[in-house]
């Protein structure tokens, strides 16, 4: 039996919702949330996400900069200290055989994902040309010089040492000073323009936008009516994830982040494609920022009618390198035939928990927001949120909570946040123009997605150790009392139905007030976990809507389609 060198990686290529090579412990689909309305998860062709009407991916909780960018750490220092599967309900294995080790994600560039679109098409940016019929006017592009493009482009790039490019207006009429702002403000995004006059000259003056004038609505320049109202476009980008990448794209862009929708939310460290969707933005705006920006590359523009929605795809196709395998090619080849052949447990993986690098006591404080939430205690809420913590946090933040434990005073403690787009500025900015009598309205400004990120997490913790449960007292087989699905519908399973069905036939709740639940005991096991926390499993209905947990159903076991592997020898990797 031959052993699988040290120095050896391994390249896996899959179709489907897993993350990992071993398929003992599955990990979540790309981007798979639990939806607010009830509803079949769409996982059945090769983990696809479910539907949802809007993102609820973590924008941030203050441990990045404004831009997503890490702090100094390796990845491999986050690990050490960081949260595990155990912690979050993944306590068994799909097969029982000894199974390999190897590194994962050692490199972000060993994962790489292509979004598969749902016509079945896998997608790729393959051309960064701008649709025929949005290319510039030649009046429009002609009237700057290139020397002032020039100037602006640098300007675009905070390379100007004045701060501003003033252009003079020569034979001056309105309609001349029109196409100059215009021609600025689409062709370098970002910058803002205004007309002063000096000495009796007129000069157009472009200048970066800040505060609430960046993130301004689109300005309703004319849109051609045979137009579709959304450009789609293929987004490539390297680790970063799709709501920070959203965010950079807004900036850039003097946009709100919900003018863009997507299918799926994709890993930040790894290699992605995917496709996105804007409001009313040109191609030629869009692809210009190819030029302004790192690790991101725009193309594929293409105008339709509609946006994207979260679940449209049918699922994703990953490339993964594993290094560092320990294991014999019997281990190897029996694992990866598992996964083939039998598939993974669908478990919610750790990035639903915002990161593999949370500890565990931030766990337990989602778990306690989350109840906290449920059970409409809004004042524990904010405490969970603003209250110090142990643990290591960027100094601003530790600064910020102490200034509220000591005044309680929100406008003092936001004073103590350079940056105010994390969950404690955005909850502080809340408190101070409400007042802390509307905690509820102060809530509100922080974004959807992260508000619903709390109550989904300790869903997916149910379903988790529900499942777990589940395995351990059936193990791969259908029973009676499981469920299936029949047009939609949850079903129990007789003892006779059992046996002409199969584990990847199996659904389970996660818990909702329009779901129900497994007749064996292990359904039982859900009202004990809720009441436990002190929830009541026939009460999920919320006072404010966005709270009010429906349900959803989640197939067991998945098994990926187009599984292939191969040993990667004498590459010469450096470690």
């Amino acid at each position: 039996m031959a052993s699988i060198e040290e120095s050896e990686p391994m390249l896996v290529t899959s179709q489907g919702g897993e993350k990992r090579v071993c398929p003992e412990k599955g990990e979540e689909e790309e981007g798979d949330l639990p939806p607010k309305r009830p509803r079949v998860q769409n996982d059945q062709k090769n983990g696809g996400q479910s539907h949802q009407d809007e993102e609820e991916e973590p924008e941030g909780n203050g441990s990045e900069g404004e831009d997503g960018e890490e702090d100094g750490e390796t990845f491999a220092d986050m690990m050490k200290h960081g949260l595990t599967e155990v912690d979050v309900g993944i306590l068994k294995f799909v097969s029982d055989h000894e199974g390999f080790s190897g590194i994962l994600k050692e490199r972000y560039s060993d994962f790489v994902v292509h979004e598969i679109n749902k016509q079945g098409k896998t997608v790729q940016l393959d051309d960064l040309s701008i649709p025929p019929e949005v290319e510039q006017q030649t009046d429009e592009s002609d009237v700057l010089t290139e020397e002032q493009k020039q100037q602006l482009g640098e300007l675009q790039l905070f390379k100007n040492k004045e701060g501003n490019v003033s252009i003079e207006v020569e034979d001056d009429t309105k309609e001349k000073r029109t196409l100059i702002h215009k021609a600025i403000k689409t062709q370098f995004p970002g910058l803002e323009t205004k007309t002063e006059e000096r000495e009796g000259h007129k000069f157009i003056v472009a200048y970066h936008a800040a505060g609430k004038k960046a993130l301004a609505a689109p300005r309703k320049h004319s849109w051609p009516k045979k137009r579709g109202s959304f450009c789609h476009f293929v987004l490539y980008k390297e680790n970063k994830d799709t709501m920070d990448a959203i965010n950079v794209l807004s900036k850039f862009l003097r946009l709100r982040p919900n003018l863009f929708s997507y299918m799926g939310t994709k890993d930040k460290r790894a290699i992605t494609v995917q496709e996105i969707a804007v409001l009313k933005i040109t191609a030629e705006r869009l692809a210009h920022l190819n030029k302004c920006l790192m690790n991101f590359k725009l193309g594929n523009f293409c105008y339709k009618n509609h946006p994207l929605k979260l679940g449209e795809l049918q699922g994703n196709h990953f490339t993964v390198v594993i290094r560092n395998i320990s294991g014999t090619q019997e281990q190897v080849q029996q694992a990866m035939t598992s996964l083939k052949e039998t598939g993974f447990i669908n478990y919610y993986g750790m990035q639903r928990f915002g990161t593999t690098a949370v500890p565990t006591h931030q766990v337990a404080e989602i778990m306690r927001k989350s109840w906290s939430i449920l059970k409409n205690d809004w004042n524990e809420v904010v405490d969970l949120i603003l209250k110090p913590r142990p643990g290591a946090e960027k100094g601003y933040l530790v600064r910020c909570r102490e200034e509220w434990a000591k005044t309680q005073d929100p406008e003092a403690a936001l004073k103590k946040l350079p940056i105010k787009r994390c969950v404690e500025g955005q909850l502080l900015r809340g408190l101070s123009m409400y007042g802390k009598k509307n905690i509820i309205t102060a809530f509100g400004l922080i974004p959807r997605n992260n508000r619903l990120m709390y109550i989904h997490s300790y869903q997916s913790v149910v379903w988790n150790t529900m499942v777990s449960r589940r395995i351990e007292a059936f193990g791969l087989k259908a029973v009676e009392g499981d469920l299936v699905l029949r047009g939609g519908t949850a079903h129990h399973l007789t003892a006779e139905e059992a046996e002409s069905h199969s584990i990847h036939d199996i659904v389970m709740p996660l818990p909702g007030f329009d779901v129900i639940y497994p007749s064996h005991h292990v359904g039982k096991g859900y009202r004990e976990m809720l009441s436990a926390d002190g929830l009541d499993i026939d009460n999920m209905r919320h006072k404010v809507k966005d709270y009010s947990l429906a349900g959803a159903y989640r197939r067991v076991i998945i098994r990926p389609s187009d599984v292939s592997w191969c040993n990667v020898w004498g590459l010469g990797v450096s470690r």
